[in-house]
């Protein structure tokens, strides 16, 4: 910020490079769970209020996806899912017969289904998450108020809130909320991709922001990941002057390069076929991850042979001649499927997933590489194929070995684990290409499990011990001429997209919301430039320095 010096500010994560001045209006308190009393009605009859609540809340959950569409329509059916849950409706059921109002047995019935959740970790812990919302939606229907959710407001104004439910991120009137900012959350959590996802201005994991108040005059500065408290004149002045300069920047839909010349293609990542068209309009020169999961998450069985041909055949068709990345199955403890083998892991996301799950199921792995081969053949899109969470070279030949087995071309591995930074030349003497995870890099350098809110301000990719790791796989691509590209959360940040470009990184691929800050942040800097800001983060001591002194160098 130019201008004075301003009297207090919070920092937490900047979500995109946007900037917001506005009042505050905070999230409600949540509905005060219900008193342990004595059931006084039959057990049928509090049995009978709690199936219509339940039903009441799924459909609701169910109209509100239909509404928004896209991602945040998958994680709302999802949510729906977890309300009609059976094994929370059975002990539901036994707690109203042991005694329990119909309120109380909802609520400790979510409770202790989060509990078990929550020791699972990974991506089950992030479902446990969102049981809280759910559980007070129902709730809420049961005692005859209004569930839970965004305040309505006259005038536009900043929500600043402990964390949101993915049904109140999904639900956010762009008319109406200027920035969002949480104390909780991280930069890989459902609050900053849907914000990510649909391009507002986001601070998470703002860690004193719960101090804010109603009516409270502040500058979000998602950039610079500050919240600026009661700012001055001259600082309120500087803010707006920022926002007209970024309205008035038209991004053309040009190939991603830096301002030497040096071509840094920029990518996708998709969760899901219907993600394709908003990725075409906003530029994508391809896609950089296609999370394969999705077209396996609640299946009873995996998908046939015909069914995964006919989905990659319609993700290759819609990118002719550009490059596609598909990441095979990404699953195993942490993502339970019906039809994998699971076992009873105390920290999933150290467990049997990803590759590991995969060579347990095979056959599994065999028909999906055969499907995408069968979809390559029949398109005309450059299809690179790669395998999640591998460790060593060692498995980056197995799956090397099998993939070509099956015609595929272009095959390489994922880098989220650090033993894979490591030894990452020898890697890349297997593979024909890296792409580097930051999510579960980060994850895994800090030991922070990137589900939980207690360690949030530890998922940083900015984090100098992360960077040195990067570092290190980007100098093993140079050296025997690989590529290596980011897929991770981290390549959405535009000013670390050019540090990441600076330690190595010859692709890009993100959300594509985030594509058109990307691209401009990149015109800006040679790569020289971007080797001289990597130096400068690298040599910093915490994620905050490092952001820090690259903004002021």
């Amino acid at each position: 910020m130019k201008g004075q010096s301003i009297t207090s500010r919070i920092s937490g994560i900047g979500i995109g490079r946007g900037i917001a001045i506005g009042s505050v209006i905070r999230m409600p308190d949540p509905i005060e769970d219900p008193q342990d009393l004595r059931r006084t009605a039959s057990v049928s009859d509090e049995i009978k209020r709690v199936e219509e609540s339940v039903a009441a809340t799924a459909a609701e959950l169910v109209r509100r996806g239909a509404l928004v569409g896209g991602e945040a329509q998958d994680v709302l059916v999802a949510e729906s899912l977890i309300v009609g849950d059976p094994t929370v409706l059975d002990d539901v059921r036994s707690l109203i017969e042991a005694g329990k109002t119909a309120e109380r047995a909802v609520f400790e019935a979510f409770r202790n289904f989060q509990s078990a959740l929550l020791q699972m970790g990974g991506y089950m812990a992030e479902r446990a998450a969102d049981l809280d919302d759910v559980a007070h939606r129902v709730i809420a229907h049961l005692i005859g108020v209004p569930a839970p959710g965004i305040p309505n407001s006259d005038h536009p104004f900043i929500l600043v809130a402990n964390d949101l439910a993915p049904a109140d991120t999904a639900m956010l009137d762009l008319s109406k909320i200027l920035a969002l900012v949480t104390s909780g959350g991280g930069p890989t959590a459902h609050t900053a991709i849907l914000a990510r996802s649909k391009g507002l201005v986001a601070i998470v994991a703002a860690h004193g922001a719960e101090s804010i108040s109603t009516g409270a005059q502040v500058i979000i500065d998602a950039a610079a990941s500050c919240i600026y408290l009661e700012p001055t004149d001259i600082e309120l002045a500087n803010a707006r002057e920022r926002q007209l300069t970024q309205k008035d920047v038209v991004a053309p839909l040009t190939p991603g390069e830096l301002s030497d010349g040096t071509r840094i293609p920029l990518l996708a990542n998709l969760g899901s076929l219907d993600e394709i068209e908003a990725a075409v309009t906003l530029g994508a020169e391809g896609v950089g991850l296609f999370r394969t999961e999705f077209l396996f998450l609640d299946e009873q069985s995996a998908p046939s042979l015909e069914s995964q041909t006919e989905d990659y055949r319609r993700l290759l068709a819609s990118f002719p001649g550009k490059k596609v990345v598909v990441r095979t199955l990404d699953a195993g403890a942490d993502k339970p499927l019906a039809f994998l083998q699971q076992d009873n892991e105390g920290n999933p996301a150290l467990g049997i997933r990803g590759l590991r799950a995969m060579r347990r199921a095979e056959n599994i792995m065999r028909q999906q590489l055969e499907a995408l081969a069968k979809a390559d053949q029949e398109t005309d899109a450059d299809l690179w194929v790669m395998a999640p969470m591998v460790a060593d070279a060692a498995e980056t030949a197995y799956f090397t070995k099998i993939a070509k087995e099956y015609g595929l071309k272009t095959v390489g591995v994922m880098a989220e684990i650090p033993s894979s930074a490591l030894v990452a030349e020898q890697i890349l003497a297997e593979a024909d290409f890296v792409s580097i995870g930051t999510n579960d890099l980060t994850q895994y350098t800090m030991a922070a499990d990137r589900e939980l809110n207690t360690t949030a301000s530890y998922q940083n990719p900015w984090h100098p011990a992360v960077l040195r790791l990067i570092k290190l796989i980007g100098d093993a691509g140079t050296h025997v001429g690989k590529p290596v590209g980011v897929c991770g959360e981290a390549a959405s940040d535009p000013l670390l997209a050019v540090v990441l470009v600076g330690l190595g990184a010859t692709t890009l691929s993100m959300a594509p919301a985030a594509l058109v800050d990307v691209r401009a942040e990149l015109s800006k800097h040679s790569l020289a430039d971007a080797q001289k800001l990597a130096l400068i983060a690298l040599s910093a001591t915490s994620a905050a320095a490092a952001r820090e002194k690259v903004i002021g160098s």
